[in-house]
């Protein structure tokens, strides 16, 4: 009976040894992960329609059409191969992958709290472009809503470019670093300099349409976007674990993008256009508005850095009850 007894015991723990190994790698994860950037990224460059060039810009509306179908195939590619690995090698249903993928549930609360959170970041900047510069009539306007995103470096910046790099970059890369049983704080650490390298070709774009800039210039400048765009990705994934929901991503993307960089020096200006909103006549080029600038009050200035500061002490303080859910993909204080 012994040698039976410990046959048994040795093939119970070779299959809990099985059960215990991650269905892929970290080292697959990173793998896969470099092939879905280089997806993501190589086909804005092997199109004649999709490749800027000296005399044609990034910002140019058939380039941006290009591209958007270019990168909308490929996000469908991957989510279906991202998909398809999790079925097969997490022995995983359907519902779970979509789960991991965050597109399955949809829980509204986890998205406005999300984005809540991204406001509250945002204080001063709101302020600023709100209340400073008196922006706040317009933003809930049919006509200025129809306006930004009628223009196609609007929809570019606030509906094509979140959804895509969000479906990319959090919904297909982060489940492979879930499959390989990557710590969640790594996870946060890691996975989003994908996103952040992703952006580094905006280097060779800049060359061309700016030929008189120093190297140096061009690229300190690739330096700052891969910074600002990797901090962004570790707060989006973050939340993304936390959360589980795509679409809460997708929409903090959106709002950052329409916020851009807070302003960390200088004196609160009022801004007053002048010229028209869009010019929809030319097909190669959205034209912003031109805008007069004239400097307030010191205490508009005092108001705004006293704001960006509480927003950013609030955000402090609420990020964690804010992106907690009962839809999380990861447990940070298990793995700590």
């Amino acid at each position: 009976m012994a040698p039976v007894s410990g046959l048994l015991a040795r093939l119970r723990t070779l299959y809990s040894k099985e059960q215990d190994e991650p269905a892929i790698s970290a080292q697959a994860a990173a793998g896969i992960s470099i092939c879905l950037t280089l997806i993501y990224v190589l086909p804005f460059y092997v199109s004649p329609a999709t490749r800027p060039s000296a005399t044609l810009s990034r910002d140019a509306p058939s380039v941006i059409r290009a591209r958007i179908r270019a990168v909308t195939l490929s996000c469908l590619i991957c989510s279906l191969a991202v998909l398809w690995l999790i079925v097969a090698e997490d022995d995983s249903s359907i519902l779970h992958a979509l789960k991991l993928m965050g597109w399955w549930p949809i829980n509204f609360t986890d998205i406005l709290r999300g984005l809540f959170l991204t406001a509250l970041l945002f204080t001063g900047p709101i302020f600023e472009r709100g209340v400073a510069e008196g922006e706040w009539r317009e933003w809930f306007r049919r006509a200025r809503i129809s306006e930004t995103l009628g223009g196609w470096i609007g929809w570019r910046n606030y509906v094509a470019g979140p959804i895509t790099e969000e479906v990319m970059f959090r919904s297909a890369i982060i489940p492979l670093h879930l499959l390989a049983r990557v710590n969640p704080g790594r996870i946060v650490w890691v996975a989003p300099l994908y996103f952040g390298v992703a952006h580094v070709h905006h280097f060779y774009e800049f060359r061309l349409t700016h030929p008189d800039t120093s190297i140096i210039a061009a690229v300190l400048r690739s330096v700052f976007q891969f910074g600002y765009t990797t901090v962004f990705g570790w707060y989006a994934t973050f939340v993304y674990l936390r959360t589980g929901s795509l679409f809460a991503v997708i929409l903090i993307h959106a709002f950052c993008n329409w916020c851009g960089l807070p302003r960390l020096w200088g004196r609160v200006e009022a801004v007053v256009p002048i010229g028209p909103t869009f010019n929809r006549g030319k097909e190669d080029s959205d034209r912003s508005p031109e805008y007069s600038y004239g400097q307030l009050g010191l205490g508009w200035t005092v108001t705004y850095y006293v704001l960006l500061v509480a927003g950013a002490i609030g955000f402090s303080y609420t990020l964690w009850p804010l992106t907690e859910s009962l839809h999380a993909l990861a447990d940070f204080a298990a793995s700590s």
